[in-house]
Protein backbone atom coordinates (compact mmCIF):
# COMPACT_ATOMS: atom_id res chain seq x y z
CA UNK A 1 0.00 0.00 0.00
CA UNK A 2 1.27 3.72 -0.87
CA UNK A 3 0.71 6.89 1.24
CA UNK A 4 1.18 10.25 0.01
CA UNK A 5 1.58 13.17 2.39
CA UNK A 6 1.50 16.59 0.96
CA UNK A 7 2.72 19.76 2.96
CA UNK A 8 4.12 23.28 2.37
CA UNK A 9 1.03 25.19 1.75
CA UNK A 10 -0.36 28.31 3.17
CA UNK A 11 -1.11 31.86 2.97
CA UNK A 12 1.03 33.71 0.19
CA UNK A 13 0.47 37.05 -1.65
CA UNK A 14 0.36 37.68 -5.20
CA UNK A 15 3.81 37.32 -6.86
CA UNK A 16 4.91 34.85 -4.09
CA UNK A 17 6.42 31.38 -3.45
CA UNK A 18 5.91 28.33 -2.15
CA UNK A 19 7.29 24.81 -2.34
CA UNK A 20 5.35 21.92 -2.32
CA UNK A 21 5.97 18.42 -0.98
CA UNK A 22 4.81 15.18 -1.32
CA UNK A 23 6.52 12.29 0.78
CA UNK A 24 5.71 8.58 -0.52
CA UNK A 25 5.90 5.71 1.78
CA UNK A 26 5.45 2.25 -0.10
CA UNK A 27 8.02 0.44 -2.65
CA UNK A 28 8.82 1.29 -6.17
CA UNK A 29 8.85 4.65 -6.14
CA UNK A 30 11.71 5.41 -8.67
CA UNK A 31 9.20 3.69 -11.06
CA UNK A 32 6.17 5.46 -10.63
CA UNK A 33 4.91 8.43 -12.61
CA UNK A 34 4.16 11.49 -10.22
CA UNK A 35 1.83 14.06 -10.31
CA UNK A 36 0.53 17.86 -8.83
CA UNK A 37 -3.12 18.44 -9.35
CA UNK A 38 -5.30 20.96 -8.37
CA UNK A 39 -9.07 21.64 -7.14
CA UNK A 40 -10.32 25.17 -6.56
CA UNK A 41 -14.12 25.84 -5.46
CA UNK A 42 -16.60 24.60 -7.74
CA UNK A 43 -14.42 23.35 -9.93
CA UNK A 44 -13.15 19.85 -11.52
CA UNK A 45 -9.74 18.09 -10.42
CA UNK A 46 -7.18 19.44 -13.24
CA UNK A 47 -3.38 18.31 -14.09
CA UNK A 48 -0.88 20.92 -12.87
CA UNK A 49 2.39 19.20 -13.24
CA UNK A 50 3.25 15.54 -14.04
CA UNK A 51 6.56 14.18 -13.98
CA UNK A 52 7.88 9.95 -15.26
CA UNK A 53 10.06 7.66 -13.87
CA UNK A 54 12.45 8.84 -16.27
CA UNK A 55 12.18 12.84 -14.89
CA UNK A 56 10.33 13.98 -18.28
CA UNK A 57 7.85 16.62 -17.62
CA UNK A 58 4.39 18.02 -18.17
CA UNK A 59 3.18 20.90 -17.17
CA UNK A 60 -0.45 22.95 -17.64
CA UNK A 61 -0.61 26.29 -19.63
CA UNK A 62 -1.46 27.82 -17.20
CA UNK A 63 1.79 27.07 -15.05
CA UNK A 64 3.95 27.30 -17.30
CA UNK A 65 7.34 29.01 -17.12
CA UNK A 66 5.97 29.77 -12.98
CA UNK A 67 5.58 26.44 -11.51
CA UNK A 68 8.67 23.68 -11.51
CA UNK A 69 8.13 19.69 -10.62
CA UNK A 70 10.63 18.21 -9.72
CA UNK A 71 11.19 14.24 -7.55
CA UNK A 72 14.33 12.76 -5.57
CA UNK A 73 14.07 9.12 -5.53
CA UNK A 74 16.56 8.56 -2.72
CA UNK A 75 14.29 10.54 -0.41
CA UNK A 76 10.83 9.44 -2.20
CA UNK A 77 9.67 12.79 -2.78
CA UNK A 78 7.95 14.64 -5.13
CA UNK A 79 8.30 18.72 -4.88
CA UNK A 80 6.22 21.42 -7.14
CA UNK A 81 8.45 24.88 -6.90
CA UNK A 82 5.67 27.28 -7.43
CA UNK A 83 6.56 30.88 -8.35
CA UNK A 84 4.94 34.45 -8.93
CA UNK A 85 1.44 32.92 -7.68
CA UNK A 86 -1.39 34.81 -8.98
CA UNK A 87 -4.93 34.68 -6.97
CA UNK A 88 -6.37 32.09 -9.77
CA UNK A 89 -4.11 29.66 -8.41
CA UNK A 90 -6.06 29.32 -4.97
CA UNK A 91 -7.11 25.12 -4.89
CA UNK A 92 -6.45 22.25 -2.86
CA UNK A 93 -2.95 20.74 -4.23
CA UNK A 94 -2.82 17.00 -4.61
CA UNK A 95 -0.47 14.67 -5.08
CA UNK A 96 -1.17 11.16 -7.62
CA UNK A 97 1.27 8.13 -7.61
CA UNK A 98 1.05 6.05 -10.58
CA UNK A 99 2.11 3.34 -11.81
CA UNK A 100 0.05 0.11 -12.13
CA UNK A 101 -1.96 1.35 -9.23
CA UNK A 102 -3.31 4.99 -8.55
CA UNK A 103 -2.67 6.53 -5.09
CA UNK A 104 -3.87 10.53 -4.03
CA UNK A 105 -2.61 12.00 -1.18
CA UNK A 106 -5.28 14.29 1.02
CA UNK A 107 -4.28 17.65 0.01
CA UNK A 108 -3.03 20.90 0.69
CA UNK A 109 -4.64 24.63 0.72
CA UNK A 110 -3.00 26.87 -1.14
CA UNK A 111 -4.29 30.29 -1.06
CA UNK A 112 -3.01 33.59 -2.91
CA UNK A 113 -4.62 36.82 -1.61
CA UNK A 114 -3.45 40.17 -0.66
Amino acid sequence: HVHLVESGGGLVQPGGSLRLSCAASGSFFSAAAMGWYRQAPGKGRESVATITSGGSTNYADSVKGRFTISRDNAKNTVYLQMNSLKPEDTAIYYCKWSDYRTYWGQGTQVTVSS
